[in-house]
């Protein structure tokens, strides 16, 4: 995976050589990206740890590779063995019925996303699955209110309906 890094984060742009780094495509000014090395390594890990640690990028310090293994956004095994073997390992306990109900409805959102891609407009959702999931992180209570409302007495929203749902609610400024 490529990392992004943005601009105000200069402490970490000092530390990765220059040769590492290359402008964003699609992003601002400023805004870079650090490849990684021939094994699909980050080239700033070394003997196994972050060589940049205290000043790693934030993209490093946001991502946990739990958010698979939370909603179920499936990871290419081949490229990504690693994190793939990771995600199987994980276990969820939960501390209730109400987080194990809230879980099922983070996993029910991604699950929505994936299968209803269609329902939304060309390149509104990502490509990544580290996107995506965490997209799902962030609409599944919308989408529990708007699923819960999808079935009443009196008539079913559609799909259609919902995707368009999350996506007005996505239009709003947080």
């Amino acid at each position: 995976m490529f990392i992004h890094i943005k601009p105000e984060e200069t402490q970490t742009i000092q530390r990765i050589p220059r040769v590492l780094l290359f402008p964003a495509p699609g992003l601002p000014k400023g805004h870079m990206l650090m490849g990684y090395s021939d094994k699909g390594h980050c080239p700033m890990l070394v003997d196994d740890q972050c060589s940049i640690y205290e000043h790693r990028p934030q993209t490093c310090r946001d991502y946990d590779c739990r958010i698979f293994a939370a909603t179920g956004v499936p990871i290419n095994q081949q490229t990504q063995a690693e994190i793939a073997d990771r995600v199987k390992a994980w276990v969820f306990q939960y501390e209730s019925d109400d987080s194990r109900e809230e879980h099922r409805m983070l996993k029910d959102a991604a699950d929505f996303l994936q299968r209803n891609q269609d329902l939304f407009p060309p390149g509104s959702l990502p490509s990544y699955p580290v996107q995506l999931s965490a997209l799902a992180v962030r609409i599944y209570r919308l989408f529990a209110e708007l699923k819960a409302k999808m079935c009443t007495d009196a008539s079913c929203m559609s799909d259609a309906a919902i995707a368009h749902a999350v996506m007005s609610a996505l239009s709003k400024p947080e």
